[in-house]
């Protein structure tokens, strides 16, 4: 095999955000011609199914990131791909290592896919110095550092004082035909089948960042004449923290927490509302995914991407994080008088796969 164009290089749970970004700029290049190599952390995602001639998975042996530096550096002296992107801390730091010591003519772009200052704000100011230096020294031995949306890249910029115009931004990729196609199987939920009341869906990691009590707090102050009902879908730390507040709130008979699934798109899609509730998101992918497939939905204004998908409230109502009054105000408004599906699913025509690829090209020098 030729020169490989792209190594994509990531270690991952096997069902983040990340895993997506990857999986979908991995396919689009491959449809578009250029080679790809996947290097993999073992018993790490992300879990790419491609099937396809142009597509190798460089299994570096170690099950941790650190230990793996070794074996980078062997494949980069020895493949010498033109392009690599990585994402995650970790790795973000053995590549630019790697990419140092093999030496070579590889482009790097290291990618940094949250809100940086406020992902950092519950740690010590000792771990957020760290921080600070760790991105600065990105900065300065990576080609570029790629992030999914404007308030983002603002942020890096001030947290690591990174001059800006060397933080590009690259929309995060969706495939809104397959998303269309796994939204037709039946989610299985009977409460999207006994036509009692509309079902409000959240989703997401079952964590302090996604804030889902506020959520709870405000489902729980909906009217009662809207009979509606309230799915969160995920895994994490927070479920039983999350299960005790339903009790508390006499609402364990209306929230249900059925756990993570692979394809949440049919909920997306017959969900009556989708809602954000995050303290702080890189992006916010499912608001895409939900309104991608005519859901409505309603955000926590938070940093950084929720404000730029919904154009300022313009297909979306915004709330302030942690207001679950004003969350459940903006609820019971949306049920009642939804927005148009198709200006909803018109809204994110710029993040197709397409678009984002060869955005990611650009920025690649492919």
């Amino acid at each position: 095999m030729s020169r490989p164009d792209i190594a994509l290089f990531a270690a991952t749970s096997g069902h983040s955000g990340v895993d997506r970004v990857f999986t979908n700029l991995a396919s689009q290049f491959l449809d578009q011609g250029l080679r790809v190599d996947q290097l993999v952390v073992r018993d790490h995602g992300p879990n790419m199914p491609l099937d396809h001639q142009g597509f190798r998975r460089i299994e570096l042996g170690p099950s941790s990131v650190y230990p793996s530096l070794p074996a980078v550096v062997r494949y980069l002296r020895r493949e010498r791909p033109r392009a690599m992107l990585s994402d995650k801390d970790r790795v973000n730091r053995v590549a630019v290592i790697a990419r140092a010591m093999a030496g070579g003519s590889t482009r790097l772009a290291v990618r940094i896919g949250s809100t940086i200052s406020h992902n950092l704000a519950r740690r010590s100011p000792l771990q957020r110095f760290g921080q600070r230096i760790s991105s600065r020294y990105l900065a300065t031995r990576a080609d570029t550092i790629v992030v999914p949306s404007i308030g983002a890249a603002d942020d890096l910029a001030r947290f690591a004082g990174i001059p800006r115009n060397f933080i590009q931004v690259a929309p995060n990729p969706f495939d809104f035909e397959s998303m269309r196609q796994r939204a037709a199987a039946d989610p299985g939920h009977p409460w999207f089948e006994d036509g009692r009341g509309p079902v409000i869906l959240g989703a997401g990691e079952l964590s302090a960042r996604k804030d889902f009590a506020t959520l709870v707090r405000a489902f729980h102050r909906l009217p009662d004449d809207l009979h509606a009902r309230l799915i969160i879908l995920g895994r994490g730390r927070k479920r039983e923290a999350l299960e005790a507040l339903t009790r508390e709130l006499n609402s364990e008979d209306k929230v249900a927490l059925p756990g993570f699934t692979d394809n949440p798109f049919p909920y997306l899609r017959r969900a009556d509302l989708f809602v954000l509730s995050s303290t702080n998101e890189g992006f916010g992918n499912v608001l895409v995914e939900a309104m991608a497939l005519g859901t409505p939905v309603v955000s926590t204004d938070c940093p950084s991407g929720p404000r730029e998908v919904l154009q300022g409230g313009r297909f979306g109502t915004l709330v302030p994080v942690g207001d679950d009054a004003a969350m459940a105000a903006a609820m019971a408004h949306t049920l009642r008088e939804p927005p148009l599906p198709e200006h909803l699913a018109e809204a994110v025509r710029p993040y197709d796969i397409v678009t984002s690829a060869l955005r990611y090209r650009e920025i690649l020098g492919l």
